[in-house]
Order: C-alpha cells, then sequence, then structure tokens
C-alpha cells in the first residue's frame, strides 16, 4: 500500500521551481490521512518579479522570432536593388533558418551553465548589432552577415523563453503562459510577410530592419536594467565534438531541404548534404546517448523517454511543416496566380495571424481546464481540412474563399501550438526542460526547412507539366503542394490522440513506498 506525503512547498522555504516538473503544491497531512491538494493560486498571483521577466522575455521573442519571415515578400525588390539572382537572395531566409538549426542544439548548454541576465543580454545584443549590420549594409555579403548574427540571439530566446516559464510556472497555469508563447512562435512568422509588405509599399527595404532596431534596443535596455537572475547554474562540461557533429548534422538537413527547389541552380546537389547530415547526425546520436550516462550530452536526448513529449514533438514537426509551407507557398499563388501585388498579399495573410494572436490565450486557459486531447484533436482535422480545401484552388478561385481557407488554417494550428508546448515540455523532469526547449527549438527548425522544400520542389515539379497557359501551370502546381501537405496532415490527426496531459496537473501528490 503506497502512502502519500505531499508537502506544500511554500510552507518549507522553497518555490515550484525546486520541484520535478508536473508537480504542484499540496498541504502536509498525518500519514494515513486524506490529502487534500491545496488551492491553486490564480493567475495574478506570479510575483511581480516572475511577471517582468515573463512579458520581457515574450516581447523579445515576438521580435527576434517576427525577422525569420521577413524577408519572403522582399525577395523580388532585394534582386533589383541589390543586383542579385533569386537563388542568392534566398540565402537570406536560408542562411537565418541554418545558423538558428547549429545554434539552437548548443543553447541547452547554455541554459544550464549561465544564468538568465547574461543568456538575455547576449541574445538581444547579437540581434541588435546584426539588425544594426543589416539596416546599413551597402551589399549582399553585408546583409548575409548580418542575418546570420541576427539568427544567432533569435535561437537563444526561444530556448531561454520557454525554459524560464516552465521554471516559473507552476504546472497549473503553464498553458495559459504557454498560450502566450505560442502567440510569438506561430504569430510572428504568420505577419513579418504582412510588415514587410507594408514597409516596402513606401519604403526603401533598409527600413525592414531600421524600424525593427529601436525596438531591439529598447528591450535590450530594459533588460539590462531590470532583468534579474532566476536560474541556479551548475558546471555543465562542453563537448567540442557535439558541436561540430550537430552543425554539420543539423546544418547539412536543413541546407539540403532548403536547395531542393533550386534544382540544376544549386551549389551542390541536394542529396550530398542531405546524406551527409544525415550520416553525421546519426553519429551526433550516438554520442549524446553515451554521454548522457554521465550528465554530459550536448542535447539530452532522454527527453525522448517520454512518450507524450516525443508524440508532441512528432505532431509539432507536422504542424510547423504545413505552417511554413503555406507561408511560402500561399504568397506565390496569390501573385502569380491571383495577381495581387506584394501589399494586398501581406495584408489577406494578415488576418489568419490575428485569429492565432486571438485564440492563443483562450486556448491556454481551455487547456489548463481540460488537458490538450479536446485542442489537439478537433485543431488536427481543422488544420487537415483547409489543406484539403487549398487542393482545389484554381485561376477563378475567388480571393475571399482563399482568405476564408487561410482563417480556417491558422483557427486549427492556434488549438494545436499551445497544448503540444505545455503537454510536451512539462512532461519532462525539470533537469531536462533546457535540453526539451532545445529540441522542440530544433524541429520547428528541420521542419520549416523541410516544409518550404517539400512544398516548392513539388510545386516546380507539377507546374512543368503542360498546361493550356503559364497561369494554369503555377496553379496546378500550388494544388499538388498542398496535396502533399494533406497528406501529411492526416499523421497529425492520428498522433494527436497519443499526447496526454503530464501526470499530476492540479497538485501532484509524491507517493512514498
Amino acid at each position: 500500500m503506497s502512502l502519500f506525503f505531499p508537502v506544500r512547498p511554500y510552507a518549507l522555504g522553497v518555490t515550484n521551481r525546486s520541484l520535478p516538473a508536473g508537480t504542484g503544491p499540496v498541504d502536509i497531512v498525518p500519514a494515513g490521512a486524506a490529502p487534500v491538494p491545496a488551492a491553486v493560486p490564480p493567475a495574478g498571483d506570479l510575483a511581480a518579479r516572475d511577471r517582468l521577466v515573463i512579458g520581457l522575455l515574450l516581447a523579445s521573442t515576438f521580435v527576434v522570432i517576427l525577422n525569420e519571415t521577413i524577408m519572403g515578400v522582399a525577395l523580388p525588390r532585394l534582386m533589383e536593388s541589390l543586383q542579385i539572382t533569386a537563388v542568392a537572395g534566398q540565402w537570406l531566409t536560408t542562411a537565418f533558418m541554418l545558423t538558428m538549426a547549429v545554434v539552437i542544439p548548443v543553447t541547452g548548454f547554455l541554459l544550464q551553465r549561465l544564468d538568465t541576465r547574461p543568456v538575455f543580454l547576449a541574445a538581444m545584443s547579437l540581434f541588435s548589432f546584426g539588425t544594426l549590420v543589416c539596416a546599413a549594409a551597402p551589399g549582399f555579403g553585408t546583409l548575409l552577415a548580418g542575418r546570420v548574427v541576427q539568427a544567432t540571439g533569435t535561437a537563444i530566446m526561444l530556448p531561454l523563453l520557454m525554459t524560464t516559464v516552465l521554471t516559473l510556472v507552476p504546472p497549473t497555469r503553464q498553458g495559459r503562459v504557454m498560450g502566450n508563447i505560442s502567440i510569438v512562435i506561430s504569430v510572428a512568422p504568420a505577419i513579418g510577410p504582412t510588415i514587410s509588405g507594408i514597409i516596402l509599399s513606401a519604403l526603401d527595404w533598409r527600413w525592414m530592419f531600421i524600424v525593427v532596431l529601436p525596438v531591439a534596443l529598447a528591450a535590450l535596455a530594459l533588460g539590462a536594467r531590470l532583468m534579474p537572475n532566476i536560474t541556479e547554474p551548475r558546471a555543465a562540461p562542453l563537448d567540442v565534438l557535439s558541436v561540430v557533429l550537430s552543425a554539420l548534422g543539423f546544418g547539412g538537413l536543413v541546407y539540403g531541404l532548403s536547395t531542393i527547389g533550386e534544382g540544376a541552380a544549386a551549389a551542390v546537389p541536394a542529396w550530398l548534404p542531405l546524406g551527409v547530415g544525415a550520416a553525421v547526425l546519426g553519429l551526433f546520436v550516438l554520442r549524446q546517448t553515451r554521454l548522457q550516462r554521465a550528465d554530459r550530452a550536448l542535447l539530452d536526448l532522454r527527453t525522448f523517454s517520454s512518450r507524450t513529449f516525443t508524440m508532441a514533438t512528432v505532431v509539432l514537426g507536422v504542424s510547423v511543416t504545413a505552417l511554413f509551407g503555406t507561408l511560402i507557398v500561399l504568397p506565390l499563388y496569390l501573385q502569380n496566380v491571383q495577381g495581387l501585388d506584394p501589399l494586398a498579399t501581406g495584408l489577406l495573410l494578415l488576418p489568419g495571424g490575428l485569429v492565432m494572436g486571438v485564440l492563443a490565450p483562450v486556448v491556454g486557459r481551455v487547456y489548463d481546464r481540460a488537458g490538450p486531447t479536446v485542442l489537439l484533436v478537433p485543431g488536427t482535422v481543422v488544420v487537415s481540412a483547409a489543406l484539403w480545401g487549398f487542393t482545389l484552388v484554381s485561376t477563378t478561385t475567388p480571393v475571399p474563399l482563399v482568405l476564408l481557407a487561410h482563417v480556417v488554417l491558422h483557427a486549427g494550428l492556434a488549438l494545436i501550438f499551445t497544448p503540444l508546448f505545455t503537454a510536451g515540455l512539462g512532461a519532462l523532469p525539470q533537469e531536462l526542460h533546457s535540453h526539451g526547449s532545445a529540441v522542440v527549438g530544433t524541429v520547428q527548425q528541420v521542419a520549416g526547412a523541410a516544409g518550404a522544400a517539400l512544398f516548392i520542389t513539388v510545386m516546380t515539379l507539377a507546374a512543368a507539366e503542360p498546361a493550356a497557359s503559364e497561369v494554369e501551370a503555377a496553379a496546378a502546381g500550388v494544388r499538388a503542394a498542398f496535396l502533399c501537405g494533406a497528406v501529411i496532415s492526416l499523421l497529425a490527426v492520428a498522433g494527436s490522440f497519443w499526447v496526454r496531459r503530464p501526470a499530476g496537473p492540479d497538485g501532484v501528490l509524491v507517493a512514498a513506498h
């Protein structure tokens, strides 16, 4: 027979951050008596310092992630202004994603070894400096270098935000806060093309960075003045070989995926970096499996011993594939088939991002009350239905119908992201939170690159088939790309049934045998 010895951590002078993930405040009761969970404090009871930290990290992360997709609509203007080809211009996005994929796995080590304040200041300093370089860039080479520096800071911010939330927020209220994080992760990339379209309609392309720079510097200044240290760093050795293997493995995969659509124009055939990346990634996994026995892994893969985390990560990867594939193909359809200009295209994509922003906090509250299944199952079904709807677009499809399908797609994604982040990361013990955040960030980058590559490749191949006109061929390519995405989305529907709420969401009782 098990005896429960539940403890209210506040009575012992410690906080929830000291407890394993999934535990919550409960009252001390005599052995053999019925344990009574403590009342969950309302969300507003978070300490003022904790609210400040989370708010500052949310705002800063929104700004840095926004830049990941801000270049897409600007490519034609950049090609004309800098006298570069489309292949070269695409590197402004590819290099950003490539840098993210290389840096994010290292953040698990950084977040263990360093405290919150220096990590935040380093991330925002790098991002601000990269933005300044881009704003003042005299040519393509300098602009590309600035994008790489920007991406380095961006790669650190998201794992820092997630790890901090899991440390500060009790499990019973993590859904609500993760809802705000899902705004950052999903809405920021979605409205990037809109913002760049608005700026480019009246100003030079450098203003995309000039507008962002004061905001980034303000966040850096506020952080330098107000950001406290809220974690407890510990000695964590850095395995240099793991860093090299990680860079070659994840970098090779993202580069290979990003160059699939270039065909003969690619510097190297896509299969070469993909093959090298996959082989080196296998070596990286073997080395991490060995190092994690002594708690020395760069990216601890024991996170995948949790079935909930594993399934949440798989569904997240499929969902991000659909999101980024749509972000790159739908603007091409609107401009090349429907004949819209960049500004109109950006404005048409805006409502979807706004819908995600409005729904995310609501989804977080529903998660806290009911868990992930009631959100994930309908969410994945809605996303799949929207993608199947996009397979019907043609040269005569009314633009309002396209807008409706886009809004429905993003409504479905809003139901997905918060439960995946909260349930997946919440299922991990606290010592693996930083590694889990790094895994999630890495999967996002690889899945984003895969989605863009998959949709573009299928679209290109299908558009090459004989058609009545060039516009008809482009529409056929778009339909084929969305058909591929719709089939893949069925995997997310199946996986959504396997994501469960982490044990003990509303006051875990620690069992003693």
